[in-house]
């Protein structure tokens, strides 16, 4: 790629892939490389800005992630991140020491609208914080450029070096106007000139792909989902003819799923097997409750089947997912664990492919969209809502058996057949079966049946929800209908929590 290009340098924070998402809608292209990287090495690269990821450490402790500090002589624009603006401070001669008082979410950020990085913006603005530890006295050369009612360094600059630290994060939807701090910095002081899009994205996958699996055939795990059919369609793109998707039908779809999926995909020019595996899965989760378990279980399966497969269509030694860059996160890659993600941390060591072909991993799901419509994917296929790869057995919890899949089903289909009616928007919606049992009454009878939980969110990164407020009469009448309809759910709940703290899955 001949672009401009801005590294991101990892420190282990979770949002390190959110903030080369960021640089790249600011039409600048962005690689991430890992924080101790040789300084001769990034130089090599011959980046117009580098910018320092957070992290879950102390800068002053021992054994803490550090950077070389000759990267601060080499004349290119940097930005610190939480972690990474105290690592340049720390590094540089100031202090680092913990909070008097923490502060964690959104929190009120007065700014200096005179600095490059906060240009054209009011002095106040909200940014999400989420430190212990915050920048005491500065190194010579430095000011402060913002501060909250208990951070007086919540950013930091050195305009002679074009050194600049925040320690809010500008990358996430909870800072509102952090996308055009991240763009100030790029456009204002690393003189970007927005030479990239998407298409050069394309260009390059399309060329690793090939470097890759060279002649050989490859065999996609499709789900029918946004991820894994754009997934499908690059691959067709790169390797025309050798490219062979298998679908693997669970038990664990939404209802009438299988067969839609099945249709969407009738008569494209793929090689489509439906396999129907639905009594394998059930054996092996029988008796299962532990969610990490459930989904390693899964995780296992698929592959197995996806083996079997490969060997009926002969020596096929690659194995391709459309793992996007959320799953890789919160399956706790170069991070903490959130929940492993059947297609990430749910894989057996075992794996009898010769390598994994994952094109989508440095994406996030708006991305991911925009690159299918350029493949020339319909509408309805890159709109379609997201559904995990465990598929209802991550909404139904505790042990997951026929019936109470066949619950949830009937429930989720009626919640979003009634979001549909009245054109609710949402970016995710689904029904819950929890392992909660409560009394009802129906009739002159005493019931005992199970509590659906419903949840609504909008989102564009996955990595960060808001819940939908949805109106009274539109939850009135889901309950209704799925008590109703739904034998053994006497209860109906909506759930209310974003994300943090939540996932937008519960299990």
């Amino acid at each position: 790629m001949d672009n401009q290009l801005v590294v991101v340098l990892d420190f282990g924070g979770q949002y390190k892939e959110l903030i080369a998402r960021r640089v790249r809608e600011c039409s600048v292209a962005s690689v991430i490389k890992p924080g101790d990287m040789p300084v001769d090495e990034l130089a090599a690269l011959k980046p117009i800005g580098i910018i320092l990821t957070g992290g879950p450490d102390s800068v002053y402790r021992d054994g803490a992630p550090k950077c070389d500090p000759k990267l601060f002589e080499l004349g290119v624009p940097i930005l610190g991140i939480c972690y990474g603006m105290q690592l340049m401070i720390h590094t540089l001669g100031g202090a680092v020491e913990p909070c008097s008082v923490s502060e964690y979410g959104r929190t009120k950020v007065t700014v200096d609208p005179a600095s490059p990085i906060f240009a054209g913006m009011d002095k106040q603005q909200v940014g999400l914080m989420s430190h212990t530890d915050q920048v005491g006295a500065l190194p010579p050369g430095f000011q402060s450029i913002a501060h909250t009612a208990h951070c007086p360094n919540a950013a930091v600059a050195d305009p002679a070096r074009k050194l600049y630290g925040m320690q809010f994060h500008p990358e996430v939807e909870n800072t509102p106007n952090g996308t055009q701090m991240i763009y100030n910095f790029l456009y204002n002081v690393c003189g970007a000139k927005g030479d990239y899009n998407i298409g050069d994205y394309e260009t390059r996958m399309i060329a690793e792909i090939r470097e890759q699996v060279g002649d050989e055939h490859v065999v996609l795990g499709l789900s029918g989902g946004v991820d894994s059919s754009v997934c499908a369609a690059l691959l067709a793109k790169a390797i025309p003819g050798r490219v062979h998707c298998i679908f693997v039908d669970h038990g664990l779809m939404r209802k009438n799923e299988g067969d839609e999926v099945e249709a969407a995909f009738a008569g494209r020019d793929l090689h489509f097997i439906r396999v129907n595996a639905e009594e394998r899965f059930l054996r092996r989760l029988k008796g299962v409750t532990d969610p990490e378990r459930k989904r390693k279980i899964i995780g296992e399966e698929f592959v197995r089947v996806f083996e079997e497969e490969a060997a009926k269509l002969g020596d096929v030694r690659f194995l391709a997912q459309g793992t996007i860059y959320p799953d890789v996160i919160e399956s706790g890659v170069n991070s903490a664990v959130i929940k492993s993600h059947h297609n990430v941390g749910g894989l057996p060591e075992d794996i009898k492919f010769k390598g994994l072909v994952e094109p989508l991993r440095g994406l996030f799901k708006d991305e991911v969209r925009v690159l299918g419509r350029r493949l020339g994917l319909p509408e309805s296929i890159v709109n379609r809502q997201p559904f995990p790869g465990p598929g209802l057995a991550v909404r139904c919890i505790g042990e997951v058996t026929k019936e109470k899949l066949d619950m949830l089903r009937e429930a989720d289909a009626i919640f979003r057949e009634e979001m549909k009616r009245c054109r609710r928007r949402a970016d995710q919606y689904f029904a819950v079966l929890t392992d909660t049992r409560s009394v009802g009454v129906m009739g002159d009878f005493r019931t005992h049946g199970y509590t659906i939980a419903l949840r609504a969110v909008k989102t564009t990164d996955f990595m960060t929800c808001e819940v939908v407020p949805i109106a009274h009469s539109l939850l009135t009448r889901t309950a209704t209908r799925i008590v109703n309809e739904v034998k053994g759910v006497s209860r109906v709940v909506y759930d209310i929590t974003g994300k943090p703290p939540a996932t937008i899955e519960w299990e």
